[in-house]
């Protein structure tokens, strides 16, 4: 599990929560660091939040779907979840979003979910349809 946040207390409650329901979790402070990880950790799921310096969330998600190596990977965006990041989320591929705040039994739910599966089939996203699931309510 990879976790991609610049604020460092977000990324720690989200990788203290999940190492409490037993994932392996690395963390990343942007997409740049992300980027260079990837290969090494080699993570069954990434989280992105979207604004980050340097490379963020949405350019992160494009770069992660062109690389074959990477491409694969189930990707869920874990910020605001605008209706620009969900747009912008759904055409860079990614599978699902998690609006902040949340709950963290959303947020394993949802890492579980993603993990079962590995990289979904095209999935709806509320009311108006596209290619990835929204956990926000």
């Amino acid at each position: 599990m990879l976790v991609v946040d610049d604020n460092k207390v977000i990324r720690q409650l989200i990788r203290v929560n999940l190492e409490l329901e037993g994932f392996e979790v690395v963390t990343a402070a942007d997409g740049v660091e992300c980027l260079d990880l990837v290969h090494r950790v080699r993570p069954d799921v990434i989280t992105l939040d979207v604004v980050m310096p340097r490379l963020d969330g949405l350019q992160t998600a494009g770069r992660l779907r062109s690389d074959p190596r990477t491409g694969h990977l189930p990707l869920a965006i874990v910020s605001s979840c605008t209706p620009y990041e969900v747009d912008h989320g759904v055409a860079a591929g990614v599978d699902a979003f998690l609006a902040k705040p949340f709950e963290p039994s959303e947020l394993v739910r949802l890492v579980r979910r993603l993990m079962e599966r590995g990289r979904p089939p095209a999935m709806e996203c509320g009311p108006g349809g596209g290619r990835a699931e929204s956990t926000a309510g």
